[in-house]
């Protein structure tokens, strides 16, 4: 495992305290990334890839012209090649994530339908994320998976919608949270963290409620990688504050009811998630 003594003791303080950041993730990007040995820069692409996957949704519904938000791993152009090797069906390149290439295949087998297309990227990324071979981003992603799954089953709980359909993955916790109808899911004592979703899940105020979730997400990290110093773990985790920082830089109250609604609204649409892809 490298060393990454002289960039990590560079890295400037950045604080989740709705301040601007100062650092960007795009400097992220120019100035640390190149540094990184081949193994690691693999690992923390693995974060740059969920700005891909929005601008992946954007050009499959949009067309090429479309203007994409902050770029992940690939360029505009890349994207676009990517999208049309797979449509149609030319040799495809082993630097591009392989979950994008399964993913835009069976959505040129489905285009017709009408289908949850970014929960269906999602369930592939996540599927892929926590198959990484750094223990502590594989346990990264797969501790926002189940957040999530927690989040979006106690939604449908709510407004007495199916629960099944909502749900990605298919280890133990996801068919628990699928499945159960305790409280708790029946995850009682299996999830440590459990109990400060679902409280933070019942505040009202969806802003405030954003912002302790995201606070949640950040102290696992700063928890879980205490103990990584100089390592790939550190710069990932600083990553991850960036994104986080930035994402917040740019929204508003209206921005995250106007969110909420249009889950809501996927939910109670006829919009099929189909069970082998849940899995």
């Amino acid at each position: 495992m490298s060393e990454y003594y002289c960039l990590v003791a560079g890295l400037p303080d950045v604080t989740f305290d709705g301040s601007k950041a100062g650092y960007s993730v795009e400097k992220f990007r120019e100035e640390i990334m190149p540094e990184l040995s081949a193994e690691d820069a693999r690992i923390v692409n693995l974060s740059f890839c969920k700005l891909d996957n929005a601008n992946i949704l954007l050009l499959l519904r949009y067309g090429n012209e479309v203007e994409l938000q902050t770029l992940g791993c690939f360029t505009k152009e890349q994207l676009i090649d990517i999208i049309s090797t797979a449509k149609e069906g030319d040799a495809r390149s082993k630097d591009v994530p392989a979950y994008m290439y399964d993913f835009l295949d069976y959505y040129f087998e489905n285009i017709e339908q009408n289908m949850f297309w970014e929960d269906i990227l999602c369930t592939y990324y996540y599927d892929y994320a926590v198959s990484a071979p750094n223990k502590f981003v594989a346990q990264w992603f797969e501790f926002n998976r189940n957040v999530n799954n927690i989040l979006v089953a106690l939604l449908a709980r709510k407004y007495k919608l199916s629960v099944s359909e909502c749900v990605l993955g298919d280890d133990e916790v996801a068919e628990a949270i699928r499945t159960s109808g305790a409280r708790d899911f029946g995850l009682a004592g299996t999830l440590d963290y459990l109990d400060e979703v679902v409280r933070l899940s019942e505040n009202d105020k969806l802003q405030e409620r954003e912002r302790q979730l995201d606070s949640m997400r950040l102290k696992w990290l700063e928890d879980n990688s205490v103990f990584n110093y100089f390592t790939v773990e550190r710069l990932f985790v600083f990553l991850e504050l960036l994104i986080v920082v930035e994402r917040w830089a740019k929204l508003d109250a209206d921005t995250g009811m106007q969110r909420y609604k249009e889950i809501i609204e996927e939910l109670k649409s006829g919009a099929v998630f189909t069970d082998d892809i849940k899995k």
